[in-house]
């Protein structure tokens, strides 16, 4: 699979504080790549360094073979980006808005469609500043998405969604990479990346301090699986102690947390059984990325 963005060394610093320092990686073509960091960790800088709005202070980037500084307008015309950052004026409307970007681009694929397949089909005559949050940043994409791109950088693009609707988003950032584009997703919300991901970028402090997929991150942690139940019954806890592959049983009143590795959710399932023990509670909690993070930077993802 070819590379379509390589950064090597990146370097980027406002006066004496360093933003990024020295990182290095590639994206492949038709994956889906995600970038995460705390705030301040400099991963918008790195991704505003590799679409030109930003000058490297040392390093090289290639984008589809291009250079982000020296060939600006042939990139801009190959790449779509939804930067969380972006904003309209209040009272353009949804169709003004797709129309006025339709024509930055030398070449571009109907609006129509785009608003009907991201849930904005009856705000074609909606003012900017009449959508909620949400419709706002599925505009967002719509632009992204005018000049048909082949590398797709979004940034942040489920917040202010509901539950509902940002599943129904990742089905739809799926279908992008299904139909042969790249798509570098920045986010901080692990259970999305965790979801949509091929690959992940951990950065902290400037630094690339991970980089592989979700999986092999979780699986590289070692972390161990918890299973959660209550039971009200006095029940023995030394039955658990001794099953294969726990390693601790606690007891918070009457919640009851094994934890350990292997099949443990089987295992204590049947221990449970055993002892005619049914609780209704009884659920399974998996090492996570929100794991790994915490593991390498020692703070969780939101800062």
């Amino acid at each position: 699979m070819s590379n379509v963005i390589e950064v090597h060394n990146l370097q980027k610093s406002y006066g004496q504080e360093v933003a990024v320092g020295g990182v290095s990686f590639s994206v492949q073509k038709g994956e889906i790549f995600s970038v995460v960091g705390p705030n301040g960790a400099g991963k918008s800088t790195i991704i505003e360094t590799i679409i030109g709005l930003r000058k490297a202070d040392g390093g090289q980037i290639s984008v589809l073979g291009l250079d982000p500084q020296q060939d600006a307008r042939e990139l801009g015309n190959r790449i779509g980006t939804q930067l969380q950052q972006a904003a309209l004026p209040d009272r353009m409307k949804v169709w003004e808005a797709l129309d006025l970007y339709a024509s930055f681009y030398e070449r571009t694929i109907p609006w129509e469609p785009l608003l009907e397949q991201w849930g904005l089909g009856d705000k074609r005559n909606a003012q900017f500043g009449n959508l909620s949050g949400g419709q706002k940043q599925r505009l967002f994409i719509c632009l992204a998405l005018l000049n048909d791109p082949e590398i797709v950088f979004l940034d942040e693009l489920t917040t202010g969604l509901d539950p509902q609707s940002r599943r129904a988003t990742w089905e739809l950032v799926t279908a992008i990479r299904d139909q042969g584009k790249t798509v570098v997703v920045i986010s901080h919300y692990m259970d999305e990346v965790e979801a949509l991901a091929d690959r992940v970028a951990i950065i902290d402090h400037g630094q690339l301090i991970a980089l592989d997929t979700p999986a092999n991150l979780i699986n590289e942690l070692h972390g161990e699986t918890k299973v959660h139940f209550t039971s009200s019954n006095g029940f023995e806890l030394n039955l658990l102690s001794a099953v294969d592959g726990v390693t601790s049983v606690s007891q918070d009143n009457n919640h009851i947390t094994v934890s350990g590795h292997g099949s443990l959710l089987a295992r204590v399932a049947a221990v449970l059984a055993q002892q005619n023990v049914a609780p209704a509670d009884l659920r399974v909690e998996h090492p996570s990325l929100e794991d790994v993070f915490l593991k390498l930077t020692g703070k969780t993802i939101v800062n």
